[in-house]
């Protein structure tokens, strides 16, 4: 069973903010930051690799769209748009899905931070041509 599949048929309750023939966009119950929502495609999809590249660029559009949104309504000063995709990467339900993480300060209570490792940029360039 797919939680997200049970929200988008109705079975499950959900805080709706947008929602199409395609596309539902709801709040996250965690909410990282106030305004937190997440956009799905209504078609189940695993992760962000299945997902055809026409629906993605449909998606895409209306990710943009509910971002917007949420900035100007909520006060927002950015966002912060995340897709997890594998558990590696801390994908939880295996339903495409994008994080849009309203920011507000930089005291609020997400950060992201990246460590510096040194790979061989040469030999990783040839690897992904």
């Amino acid at each position: 069973m797919c939680v997200f599949c049970e929200i988008i048929k109705g079975n499950i309750p959900s805080a709706k903010v947008y929602e199409d023939d395609k596309t539902l966009a709801i709040l996250d119950i965690s909410q990282t930051t106030k305004g937190h929502t997440l956009v799905l495609p209504k078609q189940h999809y695993a992760n962000l690799l299945e997902i055809p590249a026409e629906e993605l660029s449909e998606l895409i559009v209306k990710v943009q769209k509910i971002a917007a949104n949420n900035v100007e309504k909520l006060g927002a000063k950015g966002f912060n748009l995340l897709v997890n995709t594998g558990a590696v990467a801390g994908q939880s339900v295996p339903h495409l899905h994008f994080h849009i993480i309203p920011r507000y300060d930089e005291n609020d209570s997400i950060e992201i931070s990246f460590t510096e490792n040194k790979f061989d940029l040469t030999e990783i360039s040839a690897l992904l041509k």
